[in-house]
């Protein structure tokens, strides 16, 4: 039998310690030998920093402000006093004995003057109308001598009052021209009869009024 495989030098056991701190060492050295190694990045370096934009101050250029002065007051107008004269002061009384329980005297109060109510009417279904008509007025008109003389033509109008029985009740001249017209308008209105105006049938007082024309002719 051979008993050299059984010795302990031929037995390889005993060499995987030693094997396995070979290898431990190892690789220690590599590690610590490749953190020493600088690696460059092969991507080029990018500028992070962004470029601010340079703003440029505008220089403001102080003005001087003229100060405009105040205008200057009006002079006051002097007022003109009418006189000298000093008004006195008044000396009022009020050591006057006044006894509230007397009735005052005051004076009587106006008497009213009670306003008539008018008898008659401005416009009516049946205006009165003159018999004969305008050619009895002009026919019986008379043109004044002074008024001819003076050349005197125009319009007179008379306001009056148709009674229920037609006749002319206070007249008077509302528009006239002077020369003697007036008062020729005025005669030949109080001498017309006239029809009287009526009212829902019944003859009522009617207030009109009559224009007379004056002309001369050649």
């Amino acid at each position: 039998m051979d008993y050299r495989r059984k010795e302990p030098t031929a037995n390889l056991r005993t060499y995987y310690t030693i094997f396995l701190q070979i290898a431990v060492i190892a690789v220690l050295l590599i590690f610590i030998v490749a953190t020493k190694i600088e690696f460059q990045s092969s991507q080029q370096n990018v500028n992070l920093v962004e470029e601010q934009e340079v703003l440029e101050m505008e220089e403001v250029i102080q003005t001087d402000q003229e100060e405009i002065p105040a205008p200057p007051p009006k002079p006051q107008v002097p007022v003109e006093v009418p006189n000298d004269e000093i008004i006195e002061d008044q000396e009022i009384n009020l050591d006057a004995d006044m006894n509230l329980n007397d009735p005052l005297d005051m004076p009587p109060p106006p008497d009213e003057e009670e306003e008539e109510e008018e008898d008659f009417f401005m416009a009516v279904e049946e205006m009165p109308k003159i018999k004969g008509g305008q050619e009895w007025l002009y026919d019986n008109v008379e043109y004044p001598e002074r008024a001819r003389k003076s050349n005197i033509e125009g319009r007179v109008t008379v306001q009056f009052i148709v009674t229920e029985n037609g006749k002319v009740e206070d007249p008077k001249v509302i528009r006239g021209i002077g020369g003697g017209c007036d008062q020729a308008a005025l005669e030949v209105i109080k001498k017309a009869e006239f029809t009287p105006g009526r009212q829902r049938g019944k003859p009522v007082r009617v207030k009109m009024s009559q224009p007379i024309v004056f002309r001369l002719t050649n």
